[in-house]
């Protein structure tokens, strides 16, 4: 079956792609520096799958390691590419890393498949592109305009969709799926790959599930005077699996040639807006357990509210987000508690 490089295949959404690549029958060849993931995510891949993706422990802005990448698996024939830095509230505070990380790796990266002459690639992007959207582009649909991004991180995005347009112009050969996702949450089913922050997660459901275990003293809700129902900002929550499916799903459509456009973007969402302060409670209501948290002042940033239009993704690609918030958030919670496992028998 065909090989994909997958770079950032360490990571949270990374990993979970690796495992739907591989039951789909493809090779995966993982390139991750562990700067945001544990080397251990490989074996939880292993264990669910069957088999072991190939691993690289390489830096996607060190060009000649990379490089070498491409030289030891000559039959690459697609890259999803993740690797990158992406907390908001981290870019505002180091904007120089994540231009120097988030930009660089790309270029690399396309240098690269052009040496190389791999010609598809499929691109993780993000709904932050799109900035606050007018309420004329809510929900929004892939012909929203792009705006001035909020942060750092967001605007990284932007850069890089640019770049890929710039470059699919000027290599004729090159392909590309830009996805725009919304807010990824839950955890394999398996609860043996789930979301892995070093440090103080900068996303909200990892927050939720180490302060409901006990290793945060109390959950930080940032902002209850946004112009919401309850005050507090409104994201489209999408189930990490059903992410992983659509990027299979774009290989699939460009090894199968059947893009028609060079560069073809899709929103990927639910098209259903929850608010932080639901997800919270529901957390609560579906897993029993008591969850201190505490309102704190908006933080720089932060969208106040944004959900997708899906559509396109559901009728080109054939996919569709449907999980029930319930279930991903239970996946969330058994991921803890296996971690938990974990930790208490080291």
């Amino acid at each position: 079956m065909a090989r994909i490089l997958v770079t950032g295949g360490a990571g949270y959404i990374g990993s979970h792609t690796v495992v739907e690549l591989q039951e789909s029958g493809y090779d995966v060849v993982v390139v991750d520096n562990l700067s945001n993931s544990d080397v251990t995510v490989i074996d939880g891949i292993e264990a669910i799958t069957g088999k072991r993706p190939n691993f690289e422990n390489v830096d996607c802005n060190d060009y000649i390691g990379f490089d070498k990448v491409f030289d030891r698996y000559p039959d690459i024939v697609a890259v999803i590419h993740f690797a990158a830095s992406k907390a908001v509230g981290e870019s505002v505070e180091k904007p120089l890393l994540y231009y120097r990380n988030n930009i660089g790796s790309l270029v690399n990266l396309l240098e690269l498949m052009q040496k190389h002459k791999v010609n598809n690639l499929v691109f993780s992007s993000s709904c932050t592109v799109y900035g606050q959207p007018d309420k004329d582009h809510l929900p929004v649909n892939e012909t929203a305009p792009r705006k001035e991004a909020l942060s750092p991180y967001g605007n990284t995005k932007h850069i890089n969709e640019d770049i890929i347009f710039d470059q699919s112009h000027a290599n004729k050969s090159l392909h590309a799926t830009i996805l725009r996702y919304f807010n990824p949450i839950g955890a394999h089913p398996s609860a043996l790959i789930g979301e892995l922050p070093n440090g103080v997660p900068n996303n909200l459901l990892p927050f939720i599930t180490q302060t409901a275990v006990g290793l945060r003293e109390q959950l930080k809700v940032f902002g209850n005077d946004y112009n919401t129902p309850d005050g507090s900002c409104i994201r489209d929550y999408i189930y990490v699996v059903d992410l992983a499916k659509a990027h299979v799903l774009a290989v699939n459509r460009m090894l199968e040639g059947k893009a028609t456009d060079k560069v073809e973007v899709f929103n990927l969402g639910t098209g259903r807006g929850l608010s932080v302060l639901e997800i919270v409670n529901t957390f609560i209501k579906v897993t029993g357990v008591d969850l201190p948290y505490k309102i704190v002042g908006r933080r720089e940033g932060d969208i106040e509210k944004v959900w997708a239009d899906p559509t396109k993704a559901n009728k080109v690609l054939g996919w569709k987000a449907d999980t029930p918030t319930d279930e991903i958030l239970l996946s969330a919670w058994k991921w803890e508690l296996n971690l938990k496992k974990k930790r208490e028998r080291k």
